[in-house]
């Protein structure tokens, strides 16, 4: 997985409430079991027309705002059903880091397996970096994940929350898989010394198979 240290992008404005997981990635979508390939999906039924016509005033189809990689929302984001799909829509899109009030827990949690970082702040700074996003080509935050802050265009500068676990996850690209390899060794250990403690048994069949 990608580490997440410090990102400086575009911020796209989406302020709006209870974004659920269906309008992050439509249900038609979820056939593949691929995490590239849906960026142009994403929010599909907000930016694009029956007919595939792109709808111009939807943020992400503004000039300003196609490169975005950072998205400032509303409260509740990610809520609804539990598709992982959702944080692979943002993160092939080129979205690394959300930031809104607050988010639906699932959603939350799989960004973390996905290398993106989702941010909660109060609703008074989700207004002021809305109103920073709403700036266009101009509207460059810089996240720093190590210090846990987020600077404006202008220079000031928000503090934010994170698990101190989960953000250790982030610096160092650690995903489900790369948090079992680094118990790589104790895991080879207890494999050989179960050779040679139980060689009737294969490696990976238990004693009821």
């Amino acid at each position: 997985m990608e580490k997440f240290t410090i990102l400086t992008g575009v911020a796209a404005p989406l302020p709006m409430i209870n974004i659920d997981t269906d309008m992050i990635i439509p249900k038609q979508f979820l056939k593949t079991i691929k995490r590239t390939g849906l960026g142009k999906h994403l929010f599909d039924e907000m930016r694009y027309t029956a007919d595939g016509t792109e709808i111009e005033d939807f943020v992400l189809n503004r000039p300003a705002y196609r490169k975005a990689s950072i998205l400032v929302a509303g409260d509740n984001f990610g809520c609804g059903s539990s598709r992982e799909h959702a944080p692979w829509a943002l993160m092939d899109f080129g979205i690394r880091c959300v930031i809104a009030p607050s988010f639906a827990d699932i959603f939350y949690n799989n960004c973390f397996n996905n290398g993106i970082l989702p941010i909660r702040v109060s609703q008074a700074d989700v207004e002021k970096l809305l109103d920073d996003a709403g700036r266009g080509a101009n509207a460059t935050l810089t996240v720093d994940l190590e210090k846990q802050t987020i600077q404006g265009p202008d220079g000031g500068t928000l503090a934010f929350e994170i698990d101190p676990f989960l953000k250790h996850r982030l610096l160092n690209g650690l995903d489900q898989v790369g948090l079992t390899l680094q118990h790589a060794g104790d895991i080879d250990g207890f494999e050989t010394a179960r050779g040679q403690n139980a060689p009737w048994l294969k490696a990976g069949t238990s004693a009821a198979a």
